[in-house]
């Protein structure tokens, strides 16, 4: 009886879906990955407005139904000039920025203060494209105010 022939054609392939592999998680953690995560090209007069920041005040007394809440309750913000747009919490109940839908800009991510903002406190936003977004008190649903992002004419 002959003993049975062993064939390296195994092994050849083996190694090249191992290289194969390989290759391709280089390619994949190396370029495709970082681009897709990468934040998109932004101005730099937007990313640094004109103005630090536009104000808006969470009033004391707005945890009131029937008080003024958010003031300016609907401003007009534009790109370049004022679009890092700060809430401050001067009442003394916490509250919240919560979008009335889920909103997100491309640049700046989900918008949105994280919990709750104390007395004192205050919640920041960078806009970074024209947008109408509604948003509310999520302890406080009849607190509501709307943010209307334009650009600007220059």
């Amino acid at each position: 009886m002959s003993a049975p022939a062993s064939s390296h054609a195994y092994g050849i392939g083996l190694i090249a879906l191992i290289v194969g592999m390989s290759a391709t998680v280089v390619f994949y953690t190396s370029f495709y990955l970082p681009e897709s995560l990468a934040r998109p090209s932004v101005s730099d007069h937007i990313l640094h407005p004109e103005e630090e920041f536009f104000l808006i005040d969470i009033v004391p007394g707005a945890v009131i139904e029937g008080n003024e809440n958010y003031v300016p309750n609907k401003p007009e913000v534009l790109l370049t000039i004022n679009n890092n747009v700060r809430w401050i919490n001067n009442d003394d109940t916490a509250h919240t920025v919560t979008p009335d839908h889920r909103h997100a800009d491309a640049y700046s991510g989900d918008f949105g203060s994280s919990g709750v903002i104390m007395p004192g406190e205050e919640y920041e936003f960078l806009f970074t494209e024209p947008q109408v977004v509604s948003y509310h008190c999520q302890p406080h649903p009849w607190m509501t105010g709307e943010i209307t992002v334009g650009k600007s004419r220059f």
